[in-house]
């Protein structure tokens, strides 16, 4: 699936728009979560910045309903250098385009948790869907697929 079909607006900290073209030419790990308001989604935030501590050719793109401003305390509270907040809260097409949003229930309007890797071309290299919202990401899978 070419991934420059599933392109997005999210939005940064400063609230200026994010689109997929702005990391061209790397490899993106989207790493959607509900909110980082949960120890869950923090947590994943948490070892996605520890595993790219090194990393130079992979951007990881943490995608949650928090305000940017949230978002941006989050990370500075939790010294995280090695990702980047983008925000849904102006337009949840993101969420819609890519499968994971509630439809309905308690979560309604939030995102799923799940992963995307898409590649330096923008094709869609991995895809993981975590089925329980409450369960952390397959870390191993997503560094194996990553390195593949």
């Amino acid at each position: 699936m070419d991934s420059w079909a599933l392109t997005f607006k999210l939005t940064r900290g400063d609230l200026t728009t994010a689109r997929l073209g702005d990391w061209a030419n790397k490899k993106i790990v989207l790493n959607i979560v509900p909110s980082l308001d949960t120890p869950t989604c923090a947590e994943s935030a948490r070892k996605f910045n520890a595993a790219f501590q090194d990393c130079k050719d992979a951007e990881v793109l943490v995608v949650s309903a928090d305000l940017p401003f949230a978002q941006g305390r989050f990370c500075s509270i939790e010294g995280l250098e090695n990702v980047t907040p983008l925000s849904m809260m102006k337009d949840k097409s993101f969420a819609e385009d890519y499968g994971v949003l509630f439809i309905d229930g308690p979560l309604q309007g939030l995102a799923a948790r799940a992963i995307v890797i898409i590649d330096e071309a923008g094709t869609v290299m991995y895809t993981q869907l975590v089925p329980e919202t409450v369960d952390e990401p397959d870390y191993d899978a997503v560094l194996n697929a990553l390195n593949s």
